[in-house]
């Protein structure tokens, strides 16, 4: 009981006590209503960032989760928003990120971190943390589907698109080039696939699809070497001479 009226002398310290035993002291609640002034939440948001700078990302979700559930209208509320968002892709979990991002975007349209939670999203759907694509690239990856891949590539295409100047904008591109080769080389594939079983306009449509897709991106000779194959077999000499002359215009080492 000594314990107890020592908590009851500190609002913030009672906070942290809904945090740690949850619904084991919601009971006690009605009997004795916490109040918790601003000076409380500020101190338990910094608690909570403090948590996640030392990696401690289950305490500071649970602390922003609980100012975020009590005190929805603060002045911090949309900040703890972020740093949630933050906490849980650091976390790994990226699906709550992705949301909590759509959520705050949803909510808060003309934000001016709006940028930052189109980062994020674009982020969580990696599977990893942000170096992802970086370490996928060490490995063979062509043969494997894209998977969330693409959903990451058209949020940062809306991001650099929307947001020229963002500070996430030039590592936005980045990512957008990476990514372009990855699905570059992994739509090559198929359309290759489709080449060596005799499925040619499969494989010109495929070939094509990812060129124009993600122009720029190295596998595009490889596109257009498949197109010319493709063609040839198809007897469309018109067309095979078309794609033969992009190939040597654009790629003479390599045609």
């Amino acid at each position: 009981m000594q314990f107890y009226r020592q908590l009851t002398r500190v609002s913030f310290r009672r906070l942290l006590l809904i945090i740690v035993i949850g619904s084991g002291l919601s009971a006690c609640a009605g009997k004795d209503e916490i109040r918790t002034d601003i000076q409380d939440i500020t101190e338990a948001y910094e608690l909570a960032k403090t948590s996640v700078d030392r990696k401690n990302y289950r305490k500071g979700i649970q602390i922003f989760q609980a100012i975020q559930a009590r005190y929805p209208f603060s002045d911090l509320s949309r900040q703890i928003e972020l740093e949630l968002l933050n906490a849980y892709y650091m976390a790994g979990q990226l699906e709550q990120a992705a949301e909590t991002a759509d959520t705050f975007m949803r909510e808060n349209p003309t934000h001016a971190r709006v940028d930052y939670a189109l980062y994020i999203k674009a982020l969580s759907f990696f599977e990893g943390d942000a170096g992802f694509l970086e370490r996928w690239f060490k490995r063979d990856i062509t043969r494997r589907p894209p998977q969330d891949v693409d959903l990451a590539y058209s949020t940062l295409r809306r991001l650099v698109e929307r947001y020229p100047t963002s500070e996430y904008a030039a590592d936005a591109r980045q990512r957008i080039l990476a990514i372009k080769e990855r699905m570059s080389a992994y739509e090559n594939y198929v359309a290759d696939y489709y080449l060596r079983r005799g499925a040619y306009v499969a494989a010109v449509n495929r070939a094509k699809s990812a060129l124009e897709e993600y122009n720029g991106a190295s596998g595009n000779a490889e596109s257009l070497r498949i197109m010319v194959a493709a063609y040839d077999q198809l007897g469309m000499s018109d067309l095979r001479d078309d794609a033969q002359k992009v190939l040597d215009l654009n790629f003479p080492n390599e045609s």
